[in-house]
């Protein structure tokens, strides 16, 4: 909890909620993308029942920057509904539905417009108030360096004005560089510091674990999503936070639990010396173990592979065919290839080239580690080289299933 008031206010209480991404249909299941749709719908379906003053939206409403008719058309009929009820959306962009290009603006705009949503940093001020509340909200600059560079900009534009007679809210989507918040494959896109004082409540999105603790004298608060967007959030609790704040100005979260999200099963095992064929025969079983109707199922196979042996011959047709009741399998090959070794690495910058699967190699992983962390770079050169007999047979059935075991949800 968080006090930081001078005089009495009215008691009141508003809706904080993150990474809807609607219109994801994920592995290109239009299931999928009903699914968040119907995560959304319960999260107006619980705020009308709560009636909070206001609802906070910090990011990512959508999963694209341009969301297709019937994504629009579905948000569209939610957001009226909030607007039925007198529940006012306050929101600002996320790293997936910020402007692509200053012309064409974000699609949060015309919501604007059509008055289902207050999208912040349009406003004047880029702020909104009330008789007890400020609420201020930045959009999202996408990367460490334009937020670094763009964000003081936009601070000094569109001053700040938190009250000492108000409860100020600073809404946000990024990662800050705290170890404990972030996660370890996520960037953080700020640093604490560079976030305005005076602020109660700092309604943070990006970061799809919800969690909460002391910043700069008031509350850091993310969140977390609505639905499954990556793997990594299988175990994440769904939902999003109310927030009553009582006549002294003391905030107290509840936490409010989807009931429509749906459930993944994460088969991570370390499948290190098996050969392709028995780590085939290992993640069937496993999957027609765990098989569960409706559920994904995401077998994740770890480990490395016995010399001469490639992630090319895992069977990853009949691993996805092993269930019967599931929605879906998505099998995700983190299989490391033994006969490229870092000794065989070091020989390639030491110019002892032997043959064109190592040139290509080295070709690959050159072109990448411009762009990536050397493991990263690693990877999609191997990758690469486990594209290239496919696309040149054109098998385009086997190169898309190894792209598909390859790259993550998203």
């Amino acid at each position: 909890m968080v006090k930081q008031r001078k005089k009495q206010m009215k008691p009141f209480s508003f809706v904080h909620v993150a990474d809807l991404h609607l219109g994801y249909a994920q592995y290109n299941l239009d299931a999928r993308r009903e699914d968040f749709n119907a995560a959304f719908r319960e999260v107006v379906d619980r705020t009308i029942e709560l009636k909070p003053e206001f609802m906070i939206i910090a990011g990512d409403i959508f999963h694209r920057a341009r969301p297709t008719n019937i994504t629009l058309e579905n948000a569209i009929t939610n957001f009226r509904r909030l607007k039925e009820a007198g529940v006012p959306a306050l929101a600002v962009d996320g790293s997936h539905d910020s402007a692509p290009n200053v012309i064409t603006g974000t699609i949060l705009n015309p919501l604007d417009s059509a008055g289902l949503i207050r999208y912040l940093p349009r406003h004047e001020s880029a702020s909104w108030r009330n008789k007890n509340c400020y609420v201020y909200g930045i959009p999202n600059f996408r990367t460490r360096g334009r937020t670094e560079e763009q964000l003081p900009i936009f601070l000094e534009q569109n001053k700040p004005a938190p009250g000492s007679s108000s409860f100020n809210i600073f809404v946000f989507h990024m990662a800050l560089d705290i170890p404990r918040l972030t996660p370890p494959q996520m960037e953080a896109e700020a640093s604490p510091e560079m976030l305005p004082d005076g602020f109660n409540y700092y309604a943070g999105g990006h970061i799809h674990k919800p969690s909460k603790m002391p910043f700069k004298n008031g509350l850091l608060v993310y969140s977390g999503c609505t639905e499954t967007v990556s793997h990594d959030d299988a175990k994440v609790d769904k939902g999003f936070y109310h927030v009553k704040v009582n006549q002294k100005g003391v905030a107290k979260l509840h936490r409010v639990k989807l009931e429509t999200p749906r459930r993944f099963i994460i088969l991570e095992r370390d499948y290190t010396g098996s050969t392709p064929q028995k780590i085939t025969k290992m993640a069937v079983q496993a999957v027609k173990e765990a098989d569960e109707a409706g559920a994904v199922i995401v077998p994740i196979l770890k480990g490395a592979l016995p010399v001469e042996a490639g992630r090319g011959e895992i069977d990853i047709t009949k691993i996805r065919n092993a269930a019967r009741r599931a929605l879906t399998v998505h099998p995700l090959v983190r299989l490391r290839e033994t006969e490229i070794t870092e000794e065989l690495i070091r020989s390639i910058f030491e110019g002892e080239l032997k043959d064109l699967k190592t040139k290509a190699f080295e070709y690959f992983f050159e072109i990448f580690r411009d762009r990536y962390a050397q493991e990263e770079a690693e990877r999609a050169a191997r990758l690469a080289l486990d594209l290239l007999e496919p696309l040149v047979g054109k098998e385009e059935k086997k190169v898309k299933e190894t792209l598909e075991a390859f790259t993550p949800e998203n």
